[in-house]
């Protein structure tokens, strides 16, 4: 059932392969637990009470909260997946309390620093590739979009005269950035190099090297290398990610459209973001403030 389950979710619901294979692994894990054949063809047949006995004994062996919490909803997933199947009529893991994470606030770069960065010229290595590297760090800091997504843009998703770019999201889903001229102007810069260069079938990658377009991990690894002189604990191109929502916020745009641009589905996942924003502002107030700083001459 497990393997019918999986399918399910890949076709039908069109999950990416990292949520595949992760759910996959978790109900493997559960059927170990319970003694089950691995694909659990008899799945109908267990009870609350067996899910929270695994999730206890996970939890009891040091296994974090947020995995706790993605596996539980993994059970979730599966058995509702069961009961539209007729096999069950009520859900077992929905009694299951899901476990509760502190969330994190996100990393990101401080808004000067990025600027100064990237005003800077790269020294050393092929001149070429620094081209496309500072590239695909302006664009991620420009565009908010995620590793993956640019690795897909074409020139084909690149609208000259209405100056956008077309990205292509988690589930397939299509936006449309915004891009400033000076961001342009700097494509074409690299399209051109990249012509010169290689040679493939149109519409050809944007972030490419001879071999086709870049995957997310070498994407990766120039982000890290870029950002090593900063601050920021996490050099990703996902804290380039957090910082163009940052800054956005800090200099007045609306939340509604950092989402739209950001992709989320919901308002909850770009709200994290004013939680950041309003920690910067109390930290400029306590430091700021002559009341707070007359408070700290008497501690």
């Amino acid at each position: 059932m497990i393997t019918d389950f999986l399918r399910y979710l890949e076709l039908e619901l069109n999950r990416s392969k990292l949520t595949v294979v992760a759910y996959g692994r978790d109900l493997h894990e559960f059927a170990r637990f319970l003694g089950k054949d691995a694909d659990m063809p008899d799945a109908a047949a267990i009870t609350t009470s067996d899910i929270r006995g695994w999730i206890a004994h996970m939890s009891r062996n040091g296994i974090s909260a947020r995995s706790l919490r993605r596996k539980t909803q993994a059970t979730r997933a599966f058995f509702r997946w069961i009961q539209k199947q007729g096999l069950i009529t009520s859900n077992p893991a929905s009694e299951v309390q899901l476990a509760k994470i502190g969330r994190k606030l996100p990393e990101f770069v401080r808004e000067q620093e990025m600027e100064d960065l990237l005003d800077k010229p790269l020294l050393g290595g092929d001149p070429a590739l620094n081209i496309r590297n500072k590239l695909i760090i302006n664009i991620l800091y420009s565009c908010g979009i995620r590793r993956d997504e640019l690795s897909k843009i074409t020139d084909a998703d690149i609208d000259f005269h209405s100056k956008e770019i077309r990205v292509h999201g988690k589930r397939d889903k299509t936006r449309i950035i915004p891009v400033a001229d000076q961001l342009l102007d700097e494509i074409k810069e690299w399209q051109k190099v990249r012509d010169g260069l290689y040679s493939f079938p149109s519409p050809a990658p944007l972030i490419c090297s001879k071999r086709g377009k870049l995957t997310g991990m070498a994407i990766y690894h120039i982000v890290h290398n870029f950002l090593l002189s900063t601050g920021a604990t996490h050099k990703s191109p996902h804290s380039l990610r957090h910082t163009f929502a940052t800054s956005l916020l800090n200099n007045g745009a609306e939340i509604n459209s950092v989402k739209e641009l950001l992709g989320h589905a919901s308002l909850q996942s770009t709200q994290i973001y004013t939680h950041l924003t309003f920690s910067d502002l109390k930290k400029a107030y306590d430091q700021a403030h002559p009341r707070t700083k007359k408070n700290k001459e008497f501690e």
